[in-house]
């Protein structure tokens, strides 16, 4: 399918054709769903950590004698019923990662990427280079995105005047095709793919 290029002050230039396998697939909600959750799931530290009656401080000698005292029996002070006592089945450093397979990951991506072409959230530009790192002029440069957060998308390497120049703007993100994934691009309200940032998502996913 044909959808329009447009440069840097959102003018028509050119056409491009889109792939329909990648950009019209049918909008599923629970791929995307299980694949952020899987991202999500990965950029857990997992370093949430109690102590467990090893490694709390304190001695183990027997508080009281066992019997005559009219009290329940203890035999240390570390227990978990004791003020400064360990922690039952308190959280312990783990990866939070599991599987997904590799057809559902990329599935996502591309129900991802339909899901913004559907909307009308899908902008391709001719491209984002700069003469100079001015964030000013990449504000300007970036079309149809005010008031809107935005994920722009570059082939193998961003720019690097147009990376530093966005660097200052908080609502536009900015990434090379093969960092391209589900979660960035569900949660900007647009999306901004280069000419040559779709031709490689093409190659990447067919």
């Amino acid at each position: 399918m044909k959808y329009n290029v447009v440069n840097k002050d959102n003018k028509i230039v050119n056409e491009i054709e889109l792939d329909d396998s990648i950009f019209a697939q049918p909008i599923r909600e629970d791929i995307l769903s299980r694949v952020i959750a899987w991202q999500l799931a990965r950029k857990q530290a997992g370093t949430h950590k109690t102590k467990e009656i090893a490694e709390v401080c304190g001695t183990g000698k027997k508080a009281y004698k066992q019997k005559g005292t009219g009290s329940a029996r203890h035999g240390s002070r570390r227990a978990p019923q004791f003020r400064g006592g360990s922690v039952i089945f308190g959280p312990v450093v783990r990866s939070h990662e599991y599987d997904l397979q590799k057809k559902v990951r990329k599935l996502g991506l591309k129900v991802a990427l339909s899901a913004k072409f559907s909307s009308g959230d899908l902008i391709v530009v001719d491209s984002v280079v700069m003469d100079q790192p001015k964030t000013k002029m990449a504000a300007s440069s970036i079309p149809a995105t005010q008031g809107s957060t935005a994920l722009l998308i570059d082939d193998i390497a961003v720019d690097n005047n147009f990376r530093l120049a966005v660097s200052n703007l908080n609502t536009i993100d900015v990434l090379p095709q093969i960092g391209a994934n589900v979660y960035d691009i569900m949660r900007k309200d647009k999306l901004i793919l280069t000419v040559s940032a779709v031709k490689a998502l093409e190659a990447r996913l067919k």
